[in-house]
């Protein structure tokens, strides 16, 4: 365990700032987050007891609300986004000043000697190539706008020294602020108050990985800095390189009473299509402890208590 750092989170009252911010505090780290609040959710409420917590309402696009908090920092990692490709084309602008231009503006703030540990997506390598694996050497060819400025953001980063990137498989499991919209929790969210799913394009495969072992990765990273940074990290289930129908069919098994329906035609309006190998971040000791199984029963849990959809991002 290394000591005690200084780490800003920008949105880290999200989806996964929320699990994240607990856990660095429990290994003896000491967070700030900065957050605009903007889905009204009390998800770090938990924690605010703690004296090694600091909690800024305010937004990761405005220079003098950055500029204290990047000063004072060990690490930084900008979760702050407007995330998934429906929810950047609802807001395009808001888009690109939150998830590339406000990443440029906090680059350039900080020392050389400061940590970024950025949060990326795997759905820059757009439609992959078959039974390919993509590998963090595959070209990256995102097919929306939210993955083409995480994608530029990752080069904005991963040009200066002490950076590194995570390139996220698709995440699932509960969080303090829910979301509703990733593809595994709608799917189970479905299951437990529809019991149907009409899916369109049943065939497009993608990874998958639980919320809890992303913040894994971070803190993995972190105990691991120096001989892990300058470079991107795919962050995946090795065994769930799954299409939507396999992950469909996993879910019937959690609950049997679920019908599929594939559609003939229709698209989907996320294009992802791929399959991922992890081996580069598992070469360095990483291995993630949550399977989907595991996720899919704590989100019928979940789902139990949550009978609306607030918690999601579109």
């Amino acid at each position: 365990m290394s000591d005690g750092k200084k780490i800003l989170i920008t949105g880290g009252a999200g989806y996964l700032g929320s699990v994240m911010t607990p856990l660095f505090l429990h290994a003896g780290h000491s967070v700030t987050v900065l957050d605009n609040f903007m889905w009204r959710q009390s998800s770090l409420a938990a924690v605010c007891h703690h004296p090694r917590f600091n909690v800024i309402n305010g937004d990761a696009r405005t220079e003098a609300t950055v500029k204290p908090l990047v000063k004072e920092a060990d690490v930084v990692i900008p979760l702050a986004a407007l995330v998934g490709a429906p929810l950047c084309d609802k807001d395009p602008i808001a888009a690109t000043s939150t998830n590339l231009d406000a990443v440029r503006m906090m680059l350039d703030m900080l020392s050389k000697d400061q940590w970024v540990l950025l949060p990326n997506t795997n759905s820059g390598y757009g439609v992959g190539e078959g039974d390919t694996m993509c590998t963090e050497e595959s070209p990256l060819r995102p097919v929306s706008l939210y993955g083409r400025d995480k994608v530029a953001a990752e080069a904005a980063a991963l040009e200066r020294e002490n950076s590194l990137s995570f390139r996220l498989a698709t995440v699932f499991g509960m969080s303090p602020r829910p979301r509703i919209d990733l593809l595994v929790n709608d799917f189970v969210h479905r299951a437990v108050t529809d019991r149907t799913v009409v899916l369109f394009e049943g065939h497009f495969k993608r990874n998958y990985i639980h919320i809890r072992d992303v913040a894994q990765a971070f803190m993995h990273c972190i105990d691991n800095f120096e001989s892990m940074k300058g470079e991107s990290y795919n962050v995946g289930l090795s065994d769930a390189n799954l299409s939507k129908k396999e992950l469909c069919d996993k879910i019937q098994q959690h609950i049997p009473g679920f019908v599929v329906l594939e559609a003939e035609i229709g698209e989907d309006p996320d294009k992802r299509d791929y399959i991922v190998s992890n081996e580069k971040i598992e070469a360095t000791g990483f291995a993630p402890k949550h399977s989907l199984d595991d996720g899919i029963q704590e989100l019928i849990k979940g789902y139990r208590m949550i009978r609306n959809s607030i918690y999601s991002n579109v």
